[in-house]
């Protein structure tokens, strides 16, 4: 993997159309480093999910540049995209489960983007994840029957099982208790050293802020610090 496989180059976006167009992003230049914890803070509004979604795939660049793994975003068509969102895992803070399919089927979820081959052996690769988040003994349930903390990681489970060269993961502990915050995010770190895995992570969860390899504090749509 490329030793920055985020770079960004005058970034720039907008919401809005007519007099109601309002400037989102201001000139975001950033390059982040392989297999590390980046963490975004800032006020709500100031932008930080606006700049996640951009990167991720799941915004068009209107201005500006964003290399992804090596592919240039801006201009990209849309099968381009949709190859690289599958070396991409999500978080979010909803944690989107399937009401029908148990913790297991959920996660499985995360390896069918991946192709058939990926999907073979999902059991294991399933039960390996979940485990490790401390679900070895909610396997076989339903979300109905999960607290919000445990669906959290299930969510979690799921964007991580495909072995995903970058995780985008906005307030993904927001749900869960210190203890379990802290596994989870120091889940991600051993990725990162362990696989290489990046991780850009949204958070006003102050708890985890000293597991983070770089802050970056943003305020009205500009970068105003870089601990990088």
């Amino acid at each position: 993997m490329a030793a920055h496989p985020i770079v960004t180059g005058g970034l720039c976006h907008w919401f809005g159309e007519g007099e109601a167009r309002k400037q989102a992003l201001f000139d975001i230049d950033l390059e982040i480093e392989a297999g590390k914890l980046t963490v975004l803070v800032g006020a709500s509004g100031s932008g930080k999910t606006t700049l996640l979604t951009l990167i991720g795939c799941l915004r068009r660049v209107q201005t500006g540049s964003v290399r992804l793994l090596g592919t240039e975003l801006a201009g990209a068509e849309e099968g381009l995209l949709i190859a690289c969102r599958r070396r991409l895992g999500f978080i979010f803070q909803a944690h989107n489960l399937h009401d029908s399919l148990t913790a297991m089927q959920n996660v499985r979820m995360g390896l069918d983007v991946h192709g058939r081959a990926a999907a073979e052996n999902w059991q294991e690769a399933a039960r390996h994840i979940l485990t490790l988040l401390g679900l070895e003994d909610r396997l076989e349930y339903l979300p109905g029957n999960l607290s919000g903390g445990q669906k959290q990681r299930v969510a979690i489970a799921r964007a991580l099982v495909g072995n995903p060269d970058i995780v985008f993961a906005d307030e993904p502990t927001a749900a869960l208790d210190k203890a379990s915050a802290m596994n989870a995010v120091d889940l991600l770190k051993r990725l990162g050293a362990e696989r290489g895995t990046t991780t850009l992570m949204v958070t006003h969860d102050s708890k985890i802020l000293d597991r983070a390899d770089r802050i970056i504090t943003m305020d009205d749509g500009r970068i105003t610090g870089d601990s990088g």
